[in-house]
């Protein structure tokens, strides 16, 4: 038998090359068959719109806000149009050397437009990024007229908000700023595109889902270098809801006014609805700064002065309420039946307790003093003898029977809550017990106790009301762009002090003595047409200080008062803070006074001036004389 090699025919080479082609084509075929599937069916429809945009281009279209008016229909917010540069990152040829033209045409830094540009990231390359705001018509001409050497550069027309009266009320109303990464990767604003403004603090940021309104856009057809041929489709955009506040804008005004260039704060309450009438924090500063950019000058200038124009005072600053917090202490002693309206108590100056000396506000002692002698000239020593008497832990039962030492729930974001100090709070606080003659400031609204300028003005809101807690609200309705109302705000009322209506009478009494009485301390306050019920306080910044050749600025004391009117059937409360004022009745009263004056001459009832001069009999009294009495160590 022959080998089997014999028998098959002799290989040349030729056919391992045949079936080496064959096998080289079939994989070709499988390739391309893979990558034409590939393309049909799993990225077809990404295709189809790339290519679509490669020739349609979307533009977002911002909707207006809303309006916010004051409780009478007048406007505090609107609109007005103002241009702002975006760039289609597909369209660009040259980022770098983009951003270095529109950095040098617009005068801006290169790294503001660099930062907005890589916000963007990760967004389809065909959708705009809004890379400067609030440009001006010169600055926008000069880029319509270098278009065709700033490829991928349009500019855009977004309503952007107008502050009708200025500063007017700018801690209240808010402002806006551009939406942060970080916000746009809340839930929150997960509808909000890089380069959307959003309300940043005040009315704008809690009504912002309100006042928002729904974007529009444009789909357009673009030439091959991203110019504009033609709309092919439009959706309007929808604006926003008005917002209505509870705010008066001639209160605020006067409001305003009265507190001038004094930093502090001042809030007007409606006694039988808890609307706020007016909401004043001073020093103001100009929200539409925030709302294009922010002049570098013009931030220093915030930040470096000493009266922090920032800060929300009424919202969040918290103050020691000096002698006002005597109306607590007062309804705690009467309550108690530790007092009434006949207990004296001897004040010789200051009150000896274990190794401490108590100080009152007039050194000299006010005598023989009785509850409503000790409000009227508000007595130091009766409430320190008053107050340890009580306790810490039944005064501050009392103080937040009046809503004080937790947020009121204004319905704006951080509002802050005070401090009741009770032995509890200062063990989980400090991890130490507490001792008596640490209760003794307490008892005039010294030591740990803090409030803010909405606690107050709800505080006496109630003790004119006479023990009903009404949430402090600032938005009175919310209406639609049809005129459809989607929200009306009724009186919401917190809780019942439950207090003896006789407690409140001897309270409200010596109330009235403090601003109509001789040596009352709060007679700078006074109206004639209408009787007005205060209370004065200083509270220390610092508990030791030498007068001597002036206080600094920073260690003086605030100033501050409380009132409501008129005293037979009130409407108004209010109450005020001058910080570093040093004495309420020469300070804070007459600010109280003015913004008095303003509501009832808004409603007609006062409508003659009113005589300036004090009375002579009261020249010198000891109400009037407190600005020029020195300071007490523990008042």
């Amino acid at each position: 038998m022959k080998p089997l090699n014999n028998i098959l025919p002799e290989d040349d080479g030729g056919g391992r090359r045949i079936i080496g082609l064959s096998l080289g084509a079939c994989a070709m075929f499988f390739l391309l068959l893979s990558r034409l599937w590939y393309l049909q069916v799993i990225s077809a429809e990404d295709l189809i719109d790339q290519s679509e945009n490669n020739r349609l281009r979307f533009v977002p279209v911002a909707a207006p806000r809303g309006a916010i008016l004051d409780r009478n229909g007048k406007v505090l917010v609107s609109n007005t149009p103002s241009f702002s540069v975006a760039v289609i990152p597909q369209d660009v040829k040259n980022k770098e050397q983009l951003i270095d033209n529109l950095a040098r045409y617009l005068n801006l830094d290169r790294t503001e437009i660099e930062t907005k540009w890589n916000k963007g990231q990760g967004r389809a390359k065909y959708y705009p990024l809004v890379v400067a705001s609030g440009i001006t018509r010169d600055q926008m001409e000069f880029l319509e007229e270098n278009r065709l050497a700033l490829s991928g550069v349009n500019i855009e027309m977004k309503p952007i908000r107008a502050y009708t009266n200025g500063s007017l009320a700018s801690h209240l109303l808010g402002y806006l700023g551009e939406v942060s990464e970080d916000e746009l990767n809340s839930e929150r604003y997960r509808e909000y595109n890089a380069g959307d403004y959003i309300g940043k603090s005040g009315i704008e940021r809690a009504w912002e889902n309100y006042l928002h309104g729904t974007d529009g856009g444009r789909q357009i057809e673009v030439d091959a270098r991203g110019r504009f041929l033609r709309t092919v489709a439009e959706t309007g955009s929808s604006v926003g809801n008005t917002v209505m506040l509870t705010i008066d804008l001639d209160l605020q005004k006067a409001a305003e006014q009265a507190l001038g260039d004094q930093a502090g704060a001042a809030v007007a309450m409606d006694v039988n609805t808890g609307e706020i009438l007016a909401f004043v924090s001073s020093p103001d500063f100009d929200p539409a700064n925030f709302t294009g950019r922010m002049p570098p000058e013009v931030w220093k200038k915030y930040l470096e002065d000493e009266r922090h124009p920032l800060e929300n005072k009424a919202l969040k600053g918290m103050y020691p309420p000096g002698s006002t917090f005597k109306i607590i202490t007062a309804i705690a002693g009467l309550e108690e039946g530790l007092i009434d309206e006949h207990t004296t108590i001897q004040c010789t100056g200051s009150y000896k307790f274990g190794n401490a000396t108590f100080r009152c506000w007039d050194h000299k002692g006010h005598g023989t003093v009785d509850l409503k002698k000790s409000l009227r000239e508000s007595c130091d020593v009766y409430y320190y003898k008053l107050a340890e008497r009580l306790g810490v832990d039944r005064i501050a039962k009392y103080a937040k029977r009046f809503g004080l030492g937790a947020p009121l729930g204004i319905g704006l974001e951080n509002e802050k809550g005070g401090v009741i100090p009770t032995q509890d709070w200062k063990l989980k606080r400090f991890g130490k017990k507490w001792y008596s003659g640490e209760t003794l400031p307490v008892g005039i609204g010294q030591g740990y106790v803090l409030t803010t300028p909405v606690q107050l003005a709800s505080m006496i809101s109630t003790v004119a009301n006479e023990g009903t807690i009404l949430r402090p609200h600032l938005v009175k309705r919310v209406v639609d762009s049809d005129g459809k109302v989607l929200q009306d705000f009724a009186p919401q009322v917190l809780g019942k002090t439950g207090l003896k209506p006789a407690t409140y009478r001897f309270v409200k009494e010596g109330l009235l003595a403090v601003v109509n009485e001789a040596h009352g301390t709060g007679g700078s306050s006074r109206l004639w047409e209408v009787k007005v019920a205060g209370k004065t306080g200083s509270s220390q910044v610092v508990k030791l200080r030498d007068s001597k050749g002036g206080v600094p600025y920073r260690f003086r004391d605030h100033a501050l008062f409380v009132a409501f009117a008129p005293f037979e059937k009130p409407e108004i409360a209010v109450a005020v803070i001058v910080e570093h004022g040093e004495h309420g009745g020469s300070a804070a009263a007459p600010v109280a006074g003015k913004v008095l004056r303003a509501y009832f001459e808004g409603k007609g009832v006062i409508k003659k001036p009113v005589p300036k001069a004090v009375p002579k009999e009261e020249e010198g009294g000891e109400g009037v004389a407190e600005p020029d009495t020195a300071p007490p160590a523990q008042q």
